[in-house]
């Protein structure tokens, strides 16, 4: 199992009906990937993972809520001292 993941994804999530844990869940299940963080209220999230599949992390949100500040850093790159 690969415990180093090239992309850093984050993105918030407004409207989820999904809790913190159903969503942790969720993404573990479907994403390899680690260092997940979930957090939020009821009416907007914060989603933080990394995976080496960012694009279907966040195709995935975009079926639950309406998804924005999406930021996804390779890295890799940013280990080598350039832009990420």
């Amino acid at each position: 199992m690969n415990d180093e993941y090239i992309f850093d994804t984050q993105a918030l999530i407004e409207g989820s009906t999904l809790n913190e844990d159903d969503l942790t869940e969720q993404i573990e299940t479907k994403f390899p990937g680690n260092s997940l963080i979930v957090g939020g209220d009821d009416e907007i999230m914060k989603v933080h993972y990394h995976t080496d599949n960012p694009g279907r992390v966040i195709d995935y949100l975009i079926t639950i809520g309406t998804v924005f500040d999406v930021v996804i850093e390779n890295m890799e790159r940013q280990a080598k001292g350039l832009k990420g």
